[in-house]
């Protein structure tokens, strides 16, 4: 990456664009970006990749450099709700709890200290050979240097947030029934809040899922454990495709 980055300059496709990095600062700003969501402390590497990538370059017809594309894939989106005890999570939840920019914990509604989410908490929380402070404000440049809007990075970040928040959601089962119902809606209610959604219709969807069966839609009823599933399934599902 450093070599293309590098002849991209020589060859003048460095100059940038407006309210973006130049294509030499891109295509090296896309690693902290990316090893930030796809990157995480497992018991051989403090900063190991979870995920695969395929490099696109593109050549103008002149021979130089115009363009170039990153295609990932997350390897491992359990991750996202189970850690070892001696592993960690994405290095992004931890970098957010940093405080090094207290503006997100308000915005996204979460305090600093990770064991108060239990998908993140399950394993090792900091990190002796990575500064999760200087690691934020790297990730947070990339997200500038590749273009991405104002709305747009604050998006990735409440996709995150929401994703610490369904982790802490509780569900209990009725009485006398087989059957889950909502034990509080406070976090519920903030993961709604940072995805634009409707509390109401999320733990509807999340407690009573409309299936189809034939060509109609049931809605059927779900134990506590089938809820959980599910919610864990939905963050995964979400991690997944924001980082793909």
């Amino acid at each position: 990456i450093q070599y293309f980055a590098s002849i991209a300059a020589a060859g003048g496709a460095g100059k940038k664009d407006s309210g973006k990095g130049s294509l030499e600062d891109q295509i090296i700003q896309a690693n902290p970006a990316l090893e930030a969501f796809g990157n995480a402390k497992t018991l051989r590497n403090d900063n190991s990749s979870r995920f695969g990538k395929f490099i696109r370059i593109h050549f103008g017809t002149s021979g130089k450099l115009s363009s170039a594309d990153i295609e990932t894939y997350l390897l491992e989106k359990s991750r996202v709700t189970y850690q070892l005890k001696a592993e960690r999570d994405y290095h992004i939840f931890y970098q957010i709890l940093s405080n090094e920019k207290p503006e997100l914990l308000d915005m996204l509604l979460i305090t600093n200290n990770p064991y108060d989410y239990s998908y993140i908490s399950q394993g090792e929380v900091t990190v002796a050979s990575i500064n999760d402070n200087e690691e934020l404000i790297a990730t947070d440049k990339a997200f500038d240097v590749l273009g991405f809007t104002a709305e747009e990075k604050m998006g990735v970040y409440k996709l995150t947030g929401a994703i610490m928040h369904y982790g802490n959601m509780k569900f209990k089962q009725k009485q006398r029934e087989e059957q889950a119902e909502p034990d509080g809606t406070e976090d519920a209610d903030k993961a709604s809040y940072l995805m634009g959604m409707n509390s109401a219709d999320l733990l509807k969807g999340l407690c009573h899922p409309r299936v189809k069966v034939g060509n109609e839609y049931v809605t059927k009823g779900q134990s506590v454990d089938q809820v959980y599933y599910s919610v864990g399934a939905v963050a995964k599902s979400v991690y997944e495709k924001m980082f793909n």
